[in-house]
């Protein structure tokens, strides 16, 4: 039987990632460092943990950057699936000690354990965010890679991206084969988590894939962090009786990948040889705009709040990117099995059971104080 180390292995996806393993028969490590703001001041009493310690999942309270609990949890293990990260594009902008810490050096302190304890595999999760802007096309179908927005274009409300010469782009399915573009601190510590993994799966013989994730979505996440996805932050406004808030015009378009095809993305790159070495999108395959987002989450909880467009922009967003998951359909088998159109009733419940914390407007101040919105 495999013991499978999931390092954030208490957070959201990790949950779901380690219901998805022990039901294929893995055994889990939890290694996690319960901070607050991602699970609140009774996080070892966590109802969502308990169904996993009571089927014999393992919990492990410790800091990526301790080496001798790292150590510690590597040694009891046959693989590992590395999630621990702190995530989030704005608060990376300003907390950038905090974030490069736990996510660059964290993982630099798991590969120097995993050195002394070799694993069968590592798979890491990534982030669509080190593609930056996805693709785009011109009229005559020249596809355009690395577009940015120009900053004086967005304080002029100008919120589309066009060539240098000003010709209308239309945004594409983002592939593998991309070249980065690195618009935030955030995308840059996912991007170098992805890196520092591969580069040491190769020079250590140690079978390793990336998974890069799209906006991932469903029941779990931590609705009072306004730092974690899209629809927990909409749906913590809905339910406190406000308006979701949206940066732009709230007509950039997102991938949004329910967390139980996440969860099997995991397994199944765990299983697969065929993806060693690999870097995978993990996403829908669809596009959707953040408002037509907002307005299904608003309909699914029985109100009629439209969505408060707000015309600013915040520094490291990017307009579009959504995901082609045609190599993960060749190398996992995957196709997802959750749209989000036909996955937002189970959410909703989910929700109607948690308590209204809205914290969306302080994340707005923090950024506003920096001078991270205009």
């Amino acid at each position: 039987m495999t013991t499978t180390l999931i390092t954030g292995g208490c957070g959201f996806i990790g949950r779901h990632v380690a219901a998805e393993l022990m039901e294929a028969g893995h055994d889990v490590i939890l290694y996690d460092a319960l901070i607050e703001q991602v699970h609140g001041d009774a996080a070892e009493a966590s109802p969502e943990l308990k169904p996993l310690v009571d089927k014999g999942a393992r919990i492990v309270r410790g800091d990526m950057r301790d080496e001798d609990a790292l150590r510690g949890a590597v040694r009891d293990a046959d693989a590992v699936i590395h999630l621990a990260a702190e995530v989030g594009v704005g608060q990376s902008m300003y907390e950038i000690a905090r974030y490069v810490g736990a996510n660059d050096l964290g993982t630099a302190v798991l590969l120097e354990a995993t050195a002394a304890h070799p694993v069968r595999k590592i798979v890491v999760a990534s982030s669509m965010s080190v593609y930056g802007e996805g693709y785009y096309a011109t009229a005559d179908g020249t596809v355009h890679e690395n577009v940015r927005r120009r900053t004086a274009d967005l304080r002029a409300g100008k919120w589309e991206a066009v060539t240098s010469d000003g010709s209308a782009l239309t945004p594409m399915p983002t592939t593998e084969s991309k070249r980065v573009d690195l618009a935030s601190i955030y995308a840059l510590t996912k991007y170098q988590q992805e890196q520092a993994v591969l580069i040491f799966g190769e020079a250590y013989d140690i079978p390793a894939t990336a998974l890069r994730l799209f906006n991932v979505f469903g029941a779990g996440q931590a609705l009072s962090n306004p730092y974690t996805g899209v629809l927990a932050n909409f749906a913590s406004r809905i339910a406190a009786g406000q308006s979701p808030t949206i940066f732009e015009d709230g007509e950039q378009k997102r991938d949004f990948v329910h967390v139980r095809d996440v969860a099997r993305a995991f397994r199944l790159a765990l299983e697969s040889e065929a993806a060693n070495g690999h870097v995978i999108n993990v996403g829908s395959g669809h596009a959707y705009s953040v408002s037509q987002v907002a307005r299904l989450l608003a309909q699914a909880m029985g109100s009629d709040l439209q969505p408060e467009i707000l015309g600013k922009f915040r520094a490291g967003d990017i307009r579009n990117c959504f995901a082609d998951i045609t190599k993960a359909q060749n190398l996992l088998g995957f196709t997802p099995q959750h749209r989000l159109e036909d996955s937002l009733g189970p959410f909703v419940e989910w929700v109607s059971q948690q308590p209204s914390v809205d914290n969306g407007s302080r994340m707005r101040a923090q950024l506003e104080e920096r001078g991270l919105v205009s």
